[in-house]
């Protein structure tokens, strides 16, 4: 498990999130987009995270 990447992913999950809502806000559908959009690189890096996780577990 790569907590460095884990954590990036967290951080970039927040920006996301902040960046979305923002556009909301605001009214700016680019933002609101782009805010999904690094939520939903977050999510794949997690994901990724934890096949590699599952793959370590299963040849320990």
């Amino acid at each position: 498990m790569s907590a460095e990447k884990r954590i990036e992913a967290t951080a970039k999950n927040i920006e996301g999130k902040i960046q979305e809502v923002v556009g909301e806000v605001t009214g700016n559908p680019e933002d609101k987009v782009e805010g999904k959009a690094k939520q939903a690189e977050a999510q794949s890096i997690h994901v990724v995270e934890n096949i590699k996780d599952e793959i370590k577990k299963a040849l320990s």
